[in-house]
């Protein structure tokens, strides 16, 4: 993670604390957010964000034809994602780089293709996703592309929680086991550490948070 993401996280309030923990997509509670939404619904943080992402992707030396967002949250990200990565690309034109965008619900009639997808990934495909708790929705998501005949060279996460399966195991893990490169541009126990030095967070918080942290790993390796 590098220290420019970890700033723009910040310095836009990305990442924050609740005093009273809330309930996440997960079903776990948390005294910790992450909210990317935020730069869903603000034209110049999307704009900022892709050009850092892209950047990660350029380092990472991949040549993709496609970002495919997992459905609804990272649609935006890889739809401005794609925009750019195309306008750059020496082979731009007609036909050379599709707009792929994912149906958050299936259609129930059409052509095959179209029931998942509002236009088909095609060629080499990064899946975005904003944030991973236990990356369910994002293994749904590469499973769903694979089924769909769509070759995937890496997944990418804005945020991992850092937070284990019921199995026990991470989605790096997973993701491992399904031949995928995973990538997160940033992680829970590099960004906690800098987002409270930043916001400093009242004690009882933090040390709520760490214990949060040590009962969900706990919890996994119950049930592994």
């Amino acid at each position: 993670m590098s220290q420019a993401w970890i700033d723009f996280i910040i310095q836009n309030r990305i990442v924050g604390f609740f005093e009273e923990p809330v309930k996440l997509s997960s079903g776990r509670y948390s005294h910790w957010y992450i909210n990317w939404r935020k730069i869903a619904e603000d034209v110049y943080l999307l704009d900022q964000a892709t050009d850092l992402l892209l950047q990660s992707i350029q380092d990472q030396g991949w040549n993709p034809s496609v970002f495919y967002g997992v459905p609804e949250g990272a649609s935006k990200l890889a739809l401005l994602t794609q925009y750019k990565w195309a306008r750059q690309s020496e082979s731009y034109g007609p036909g050379s780089h599709v707009f792929s965008m994912g149906r958050g619900k299936p259609k129930e009639h059409g052509a095959a293709a179209d029931r998942h997808f509002l236009g088909h990934p095609s060629g080499p495909t990064v899946v975005l996703e904003d944030v991973t708790t236990t990356g369910g929705s994002l293994l749904r998501t590469v499973r769903q592309l694979r089924e769909s005949g769509v070759e995937i060279v890496a997944a990418v996460t804005l945020t991992d929680r850092m937070e284990p399966r019921m199995d026990g195991k991470h989605v790096s893990e997973h993701m491992k086991q399904e031949g995928i490169p995973y990538v997160a541009m940033s992680r829970a126990t590099e960004l906690l550490p800098a987002a409270i030095e930043h916001f400093s967070p009242a004690p009882y918080l933090v040390e709520a948070i760490k214990s949060e942290l040590i009962d969900n790993h706990a919890a996994s390796a119950d049930q592994s």
